[in-house]
């Protein structure tokens, strides 16, 4: 039919005239007039879609003038477009007019023209128009039943031919022309929120050819990824990781939207927190090595560029715990190994950061600290003397595992015997990692100090909020200590508030009494002493001490963090909880 112009361009004159007297009147023979002609009017459609895309537009344009006129009443025509097939080669031959780079005014305005018939044709199908109801009620049917299963055959069609299945009868064999696939993904992109176009998008979002490069427009991916992210349209995992894998700019996008939600909410809500994560459906998809490689990376320069900021260090543990959880669950059958999501680190030392001691007895959780010690050690050698990023690497990769410092620290408050040396070095690196190993053995030094007089402290005997501050403001060397070193103390006094059932006496009184500023910074203040024997009473502490909202939110943050990973880890501690619950809530209302 392509090669006979001059008799296929008089078939489209005779379906115009015939159109037009149809649109004429509203009867009865009219009606049976137009479907006694809809079977030979859709092979006419189909030969004319045949044809048209052998052609570019200005080709169409050229030999069939008419082309515009046939195609706009044929999309006013109900009858035409409620029959089988006829919706899908409309839809096709409209986009053969596209040009796909305008060079004129004229050219964009044929583009507007036909974009706005194929969105009518797509998403309205709202006949006002009196054929409607008579042809409907002749069939049973009421027009608000019958119009929109018109979009819904069309839809069906469309997702058909994507993915390559029988159509109307006809084996098709032949994929669909790349061209085609990238003209519906730019005529798709007003429509991509419709619920009842959600399978196209689908369909298009798992549409893979064997082009070199990628056939979807990227307005469609943008499109598709903004209505995501706003909860306009809801799609399975597998269409969300396909869009992420196939636009970058999307994953990007969506990573810096949860960041900013993140930022915006209650900073210090871990549960809040872990909700917007999962909602964002990243640690799902970032069981793809692909996607969690881009949101690890996105991770890494956030932390850099804030210096460890608390909140962004308690995100990337969150998201990680989810990652872990939805890698478990969807890796029955484990399809890559940790070296794939971790590729710079010790595999084995990834293996035993990503096992959590959860199921570990309290009594036991020492050698796997030990164990972890000795590989975290080793790994920062060879990246010291080998890696250009030095100890970064080592420190990140627990980061996203943070929970074992705390381990660490509690382990180090429960012992009896000789403090192990080896879990104040995974504290002293985890809030210290740029130290160096004479400044890091000189904290390890000084944290053994505090520690020692804390454990002699319970042995003593009744508890005192004085004693703990003088704890807070020992100070062994008169240079000034950085402030990872000042926030490492305090993790430990809050941790010994909290795991010893003595400090719950006067957990209450430590933290929030306003006579009483312990956990702040200290001015100009000499040190008080630095020893394990026990110094006598002690008199008011500094007032040059003043409290602070960033240590207020700091505490406020190692609370929600210790509620968080009991329940993470099914911690009971009844007393505790409750404490630490009533503290939490508190210290809230403060800032």
């Amino acid at each position: 039919m392509a090669q006979n112009s001059p008799g296929f361009a008089s078939d489209c004159q005779f379906w115009l005239q015939k159109l037009s007297v149809w649109e004429q009147a509203s009867t009865l023979e009219t009606q049976q007039d137009t479907c006694l002609h809809l079977s030979q009017f859709q092979e006419f459609l189909r030969q004319l879609y045949e044809a048209l895309k052998e052609m570019d537009s200005d080709t169409i344009m050229e030999r069939f003038p008419t082309i515009g006129q046939l195609l706009a009443k044929i999309c006013c025509n109900p009858f035409m477009l409620a029959y089988d097939e006829s919706q899908k080669f409309l839809m096709w031959c409209l986009c053969c007019l596209i040009k796909k780079e305008p060079q004129n005014s004229g050219e964009s305005e044929r583009n507007f023209w036909v974009r706005g018939l194929l969105c009518r044709i797509l998403s309205a199908f709202r006949f006002e128009v009196k054929e409607v109801d008579l042809f409907t009620q002749a069939l049973g049917y009421e027009p608000v039943d019958y119009c929109p299963g018109l979009l819904k055959n069309m839809v069906l069609s469309l997702v058909s031919e994507l993915r390559e299945n029988h159509l109307n009868g006809f084996n098709t064999q032949s994929r669909m022309a790349p061209e085609r696939v990238a003209s519906l993904s730019r005529i798709c992109i007003p429509l991509v929120t419709l619920p009842d176009f959600k399978p196209v998008v689908e369909a298009l979002l798992t549409y893979h050819g064997h082009e070199p490069q990628e056939v979807l427009w990227p307005e469609f991916f943008e499109a598709v990824n903004e209505a995501c992210l706003l909860k306009k349209i809801i799609l399975p995992i597998s269409s969300v990781i396909s869009l992420w894998l196939r636009h970058l700019p999307s994953l990007e996008k969506a990573t810096l939207h949860l960041f900013e939600k993140l930022i915006s909410s209650d900073r210090n809500g871990l549960r809040k927190m872990e909700h917007s994560i999962r909602d964002s459906l990243l640690p799902q998809a970032a069981c793809h090595p692909a996607i969690f490689r881009t949101v690890d990376e996105m991770f890494r320069c956030a932390l850099l560029e804030t210096d460890g900021a608390p909140e962004v260090l308690a995100a990337l543990q969150v998201f990680t715990w989810c990652f872990v959880e939805a890698l478990e669950k969807g890796n029955k059958q484990p399809k890559f190994t940790l070296k794939t999501y971790f590729p710079y680190a010790s595999p084995s030392l990834t293996t035993v950061l990503s096992q959590y001691p959860k199921a570990i007895p309290q009594g036991h959780r020492l050698q796997p600290l030990l164990y972890l010690a000795k590989l975290l050690r080793e790994a920062l050698e060879d990246q010291i003397h080998g890696s250009r990023e030095g100890p970064f690497e080592s420190w990140f990769l627990l980061a996203h595992f943070g929970g074992w410092a705390d381990l660490a620290a509690e382990q180090l408050l429960s012992s009896e015997a000789e403090l192990p040396a080896a879990l104040l070095w995974i504290l002293a690196f985890y809030y210290s990692p740029q130290d160096g190993s004479q400044q890091r053995e000189q904290t390890m030094v000084e944290l053994k100090g505090i520690l020692s007089h804390l454990l002699l402290l319970l042995r003593r005997g009744p508890l005192s909020a004085w004693e703990l501050q003088a704890v807070a403001s020992e100070r062994p060397r008169t240079d000034p200590r950085p402030p990872a070193y000042d926030q490492l103390v305090r993790r430990l006094l809050l941790t010994f508030l909290f795991w010893a059932p003595e400090g719950h006496m006067i957990a209450k009184e430590t933290i929030t009494h306003v006579s009483f500023p312990l956990f702040q910074i200290q001015i100009g203040c000499q040190p008080c002493f630095w020893n394990t024997e026990l110094p006598p009473r002690l008199h008011a502490p500094c007032s040059a001490m003043a409290r602070t909202d960033e240590i207020t939110r700091e505490i406020i943050g190692f609370l929600d963090q210790t509620l968080y990973r009991w329940d993470r880890l099914c911690i009971e501690g009844p007393g505790s909880r409750q404490l630490a619950t009533e503290l939490l809530q508190e210290l809230r209302a403060q800032v």
